[in-house]
């Protein structure tokens, strides 16, 4: 649902730098503007374990945007436009590194070992941001639509990503999902294609839900949902929230009036919606309030 398109904005990637290991990861141009470490390999396992990097000049211990896209769980890339445009645009000129993920589609891996793979490109690059200016403790998840769910699911259950070496992370944006109470989703009435993305087994559905997950309170958690959508995304993220304030947990649920892909594509633009989400992440450390008040 998103389509790649020629940049607009080139004075941000004036300096472009295409890595092809994991073992040379050092931007080698000397110029001062943002470079882009791209297709970098956190995994052996697919063509499609890999990450790009979109650095700001001088990056010191930056925070970090680690952003999973959507397309259905099947479909989608870490370099289409509505993924990361606006947002880079926004945040690396102020301060941010920001990485875009790609993980493993169906029909060959399965939405909790995608989940696994996110949680493998997250290990890796929390142990590699110091060399990229980067501070591994100040990492923010984010995603949209199938990649909401994904890194739901980790904020839900971190002990996946803990299982590959991950360190907790500040919090977690949710852009628009339908699936934080998956049980939910699938006992209703829903779209053909979760009937093969999920199955019918009662079990993995619970193993995949984060509304079920969550059982303790974990790092914060934003839910992002489009009041434009009529499969219950607005009314799974105030159950979701309900719970998680109910345990504790700093948990706040945003509705905007776009569509699903806008909901997606306009972060990261001069904007309500824009800056109603960084009020969230100023809350998550004060580095990260003072790099989004930098002009």
């Amino acid at each position: 649902m998103t389509h790649s398109s020629i940049w607009r904005t080139p004075l941000l990637f004036v300096a472009l730098i295409s890595l092809v290991s994991c073992t040379s990861l050092q931007a080698t141009s000397a110029s001062s503007e943002p470079a882009l470490l791209q297709d970098i390999a956190y995994g052996d396992d697919d063509d499609k374990n890999k990450i790009d990097i979109y650095l700001p000049a001088s990056a010191n211990n930056a925070p970090i945007m680690f952003m999973v896209h959507g397309g259905a769980w099947r479909f989608g890339d870490k370099k289409s436009k509505a993924v990361v445009s606006n947002k880079v645009q926004r945040w690396v000129s102020k301060g941010f590194i920001f990485i875009s993920a790609n993980y493993r589609m169906l029909p060959k891996t399965d939405p909790l070992e995608q989940a696994n793979d996110v949680a493998r490109a997250l290990a890796f690059a929390q142990t590699k941001a110091p060399d990229w200016g980067g501070d591994s403790s100040k990492f923010i998840l984010m995603g949209h639509s199938a990649g909401a769910h994904l890194v739901s699911v980790l904020a839900t259950s971190p002990s996946i990503a803990f299982s590959h070496g991950a360190k907790p992370w500040l919090g977690t944006v949710s852009i628009d999902t339908a699936t934080l109470n998956l049980v939910d989703t699938m006992e209703r009435k829903h779209f053909r294609f979760y009937d093969k993305v999920f199955g019918d087994d009662i079990g993995y559905w619970k193993s995949v839900s984060p509304f079920h997950l969550l059982q303790k309170p974990q790092a914060p958690f934003l839910a992002i949902c489009s009041t434009q959508r009529k499969d219950g995304a607005c009314s799974q993220a105030e159950q979701f929230v309900k719970k998680a304030t109910s345990l504790n947990m700093q948990a706040n649920v945003l509705k905007v009036d776009l569509s699903h892909r806008e909901a997606n594509a306009n972060l990261g633009k001069d904007s309500t919606y824009t800056k109603a989400v960084e009020s969230f992440l100023a809350t998550l450390h004060s580095s990260v309030k003072q790099v989004l008040t930098k002009p």
